[in-house]
């Protein structure tokens, strides 16, 4: 006899299945700023929130002060990414907030660098000038 009891969901509330992936079976997608390249690991496409492995090659980073729609959240798993104006550097093990509306940038990666990027809302108010492309800034 088992243990295990299904529950139905709350009313109002969707059935959630499960999700598991293999991050390094998802190949990385080149973003239109040179040197960048993403995973997307779960998108919400109505709300704009968004999970995502972020790598930065050596040298490259974000060229303009800018802000954010919602908040940002960053944890470095590997690399050194600078806000070149402030100072603040991302290591491995780094958490990084930036609230929404907040100005920060520009950035650099002093060495390839990997990130897990949330954002709990849209990503950028209009896209940047540095994307070519919506998919790229969202």
């Amino acid at each position: 006899m088992s243990d295990q009891k299904t529950v139905p969901p709350m009313p109002g509330m969707a059935k959630l299945e499960e999700v598991l992936l293999q991050s390094d079976e998802i190949p990385w997608r080149a973003k239109s700023l040179s040197g960048v390249s993403e995973k997307m690991l779960w998108r919400d496409e109505k709300a704009g929130s968004t999970i995502a492995l972020i790598k930065f090659d050596a040298g490259a980073g974000i060229p303009e002060p800018h802000l954010h729609a919602s908040n940002q959240f960053m944890f470095c798993l590997k690399g050194r990414y600078e806000y070149t104006k402030t100072g603040v550097t991302l290591t491995a093990g780094s958490f990084y907030w930036n609230p929404k509306g907040h100005v920060h940038g520009p950035t650099r990666a002093h060495e390839e660098t990997i990130v897990l990027e949330i954002y709990d809302g849209p990503h950028y108010p209009e896209r940047p000038s540095w994307y070519s492309n919506d998919e790229d800034a969202r």
